[in-house]
């Protein structure tokens, strides 16, 4: 048997960025993402190397080079690209989104029902899709989001529905709930 190489999370995201001040602008500026420490880039000295904290622990980091400038071009959506990255938010902050990008003048889809999850899209200075998600149920104690979405999916497929959509989510958390602390009523 085969031995899996059991990977335990993203430990960062490195992105090929434009110059150092372009890059501060919108992970911190415009998402909040505290810039934690700029050095060279070890394999390349001509090039920046900044670090930003996500969240959770994790960062994003972004190899910056004074001669390359922002494009406003979209990338393209080819196999093996990356096709967007998303952020977790706060449904306080989803209603507010569409607003701050417009002061900035950021175009973007405004806020889309994804059933289990709302989400709105635009692109960064390099032409990356991010994404803003929030998720609109807190999973129960002890569980994750991953939890109950893979419940949320099974029941989904056995009820031969399209998609995720707040019944299934919800009879996920009841399913999760009722295995951790079994009712003396259900015996």
């Amino acid at each position: 048997m085969e031995r899996k190489i059991q990977a335990q999370g993203i430990h960062h995201i490195t992105l090929t960025g434009a110059d150092r001040q372009t890059s501060i602008d919108f992970w911190e500026g415009l998402l909040g993402f505290s810039l934690i420490f700029d050095q060279p880039n070890l394999d390349n000295a001509s090039q920046g190397h900044l670090y930003f904290a996500v969240g959770k622990g994790q960062t994003l980091t972004v190899f910056t080079d004074e001669a390359r400038k922002p494009q406003t071009d979209q990338l393209e959506d080819k196999i093996g690209a990356v096709h967007h990255l998303a952020f977790a938010i706060s449904q306080s902050v989803l209603t507010q989104v569409s607003e701050r990008l417009d002061e900035r003048d950021i175009k973007h889809t405004g806020i889309k029902d994804r059933g289990f999850m709302n989400s709105i899209y635009f692109y960064d200075p390099l032409g990356l899709r991010i994404e803003l998600a929030s998720y609109r149920f807190v999973p129960p104690e002890g569980a994750t989001h991953g939890d109950v979405l893979a419940e949320a999916h099974r029941l989904r497929v056995e009820r031969e529905d399209h998609a995720i959509a707040d019944v299934h989510v919800a009879d996920a958390i009841e399913n999760i709930m009722t295995k951790r602390q079994p009712r003396m009523s259900d015996t």
